[in-house]
């Protein structure tokens, strides 16, 4: 007892060990997954940042094509038009110039000068944009005087500024299902509206200035960048998930394997509980007969003398199957063990073993043996007999005050069948595991080791025959041994 109490303690140290080490893995990968997700988080938002400025000058080159495109259509229209130098017959003779120059200030700022025909003289600062180049912000200060020019005389046409920039847009990659430009001023009030935008909600819009005299913009809806964003992110995405599914397989595998060890250990706990006890039966019975032997037969009765020996021998026929069958239960025995068939009369082999049960059973037992045409089989003759008493035994010791058992013979099978307690359905698809026992309340009358039926499917296994069984709590249990017969 000192013992088991020890070993139960170390078994609870090493459990609760365990779920200290689980807990903390578990934290880790939690804890590993959260960073990933933060950084997936901060990726999504730097490729936003610069999805957004290659939108932007997407519409920066948009515009410059447009303006090309109304540049042409002036061309077409240059004859309908009258200079207004031209007009004015007094000055036409001297036309006036406007004239630009730069300076520094006292900060160093560049200013620019510009004096118009008319004499009205601006300055302005010659600001350089930080995210910008000189060349860059040429083309941009260009395209804004082409505006103030050309804007007078040249309406817009969205249909053009739409078109040119889903081409420049998919020259970046970048593949919205709707594109729409419309023009604004700065308070966001419509100048000149596009038809295709019927809802102004549920889009991501952009704005860049093309008239800052004049205080215009445009302003483009497009449909929302995330799919766009996340399939440029979806390398990285997969790669996390596949990961964290990597990561729970390889947790529950594990999980699910030192709850399988924690099962075994105690189903070998519980098999040499049971053993111990099964084994100190016959012996003890053994030792009492031949005591009595020994010690009280003074007058050497035979009659007395032959029983006690009975008893000590039918208790070590038991002993010794007992240890025939934890020596066959072992993998070394397993794998090295060769059968040695013969040809079998099934139906005398199942009467002789009946009638073996029928003499040293303690209850009233009935054993019908019904021959529907099967007669030999090949099969080893020891193995096939154990085989049959552990059926027969198991339907003796789980039945009540007394048992009626039906072993039926066919050509392809042997069924053997009993009224007794049955079997729990919960319980059937594990009847044939090792160490495994059916769970019996408080019932002591009930005794096993929970290799029986394992012996039993691994021997039909290894001669190439099979075993199924169909059982209900209450109405008895039936067994059926399938010989897989492989003749034409």
């Amino acid at each position: 007892m000192p013992h088991v109490a020890m070993k139960n303690i170390y078994v609870f140290l090493c459990m609760k060990k365990f779920r200290i080490n689980s807990i903390v893995f578990i934290s880790v990968i939690v804890l590993i997954f959260g960073c990933n997700l933060f950084y997936l988080v901060e990726l999504y938002e730097s490729i936003r940042k610069n999805v957004e400025r290659e939108v932007m000058a997407a519409m920066t080159d948009a515009d410059i094509d447009d303006l090309m495109v109304r540049a042409g259509r002036a061309q077409g229209l240059a004859s309908n038009f009258t200079m207004q130098e031209e007009a004015d017959s007094v000055d036409s003779k001297i036309p006036r110039k406007a004239e630009a120059s730069t300076y520094r200030d006292e900060n160093g700022q560049l200013i620019s000068v510009r004096t118009e025909a008319d004499g009205t003289v601006i300055e302005e600062k010659a600001l350089l944009a930080e995210e910008k180049t000189y060349s860059n912000q040429m083309i941009d200060a260009m395209s804004k005087q082409f505006h103030i020019i050309m804007d007078k005389y040249i309406g817009f046409d969205m249909a053009v500024m739409d078109s040119v920039l889903n081409d420049q847009l998919s020259r970046r990659y970048i593949y919205p299902e709707f594109v729409a430009v419309e023009v604004v001023n700065g308070s966001d009030s419509i100048i000149f509206s596009n038809p295709l935008i019927q809802s102004r909600s549920g889009y991501d819009t952009f704005r860049i200035v093309i008239n800052p005299n004049e205080d215009v913009y445009y302003k483009a809806y497009i449909t929302p960048l995330t799919r766009h964003i996340l399939s440029q992110m979806m390398g990285v995405i997969v790669t996390i998930f596949l990961l964290m599914v990597a990561f729970a397989a390889a947790f529950w595998y594990l999980f699910r394997t030192v709850s399988k060890l924690r099962t075994l250990e105690e189903m070998k706990d519980d098999f040499v509980s049971n053993m111990t006890h099964e084994l100190k039966t016959p012996i003890s019975i053994a030792y009492s007969a031949n005591d009595a032997l020994l010690n009280y037969d003074s007058s050497n009765d035979t009659e007395k003398k032959e029983a006690y020996l009975s008893i000590a021998l039918k208790q070590l026929k038991r002993l010794g199957e007992l240890v025939e069958n934890i020596l066959a239960m072992s993998m070394e025995r397993r794998k090295a063990m060769t059968l040695k068939p013969e040809n079998i009369d099934l139906p005398e082999l199942a009467e002789e073993i009946a009638e073996a049960h029928r003499m040293r059973a303690d209850k009233e037992i009935s054993i019908e043996i019904i021959n529907n045409g099967g007669s030999i089989v090949t099969a080893d003759k020891t193995h096939l007999s154990n085989i049959l008493n552990n059926l027969i035994d198991n339907a003796i010791k789980y039945s009540g005050e007394s048992v009626a058992i039906q072993i039926r013979i066919n050509r392809d099978w042997i069924e053997v069948s009993d009224n007794g307690i049955g079997i729990p359905s919960r319980n059937l698809p594990y009847i044939f595991d090792r160490f495994y026992r059916i769970p019996h309340g408080n019932r002591q009358d009930v005794r096993g080791y929970g290799i029986g039926l394992y012996y039993v499917r691994q021997i039909l296994d290894k001669m190439g025959w099979s075993i199924s069984v169909k059982s209900q709590t209450g109405q008895g249990s039936t067994f059926t041994i399938n010989f897989n017969r492989h003749e034409s």
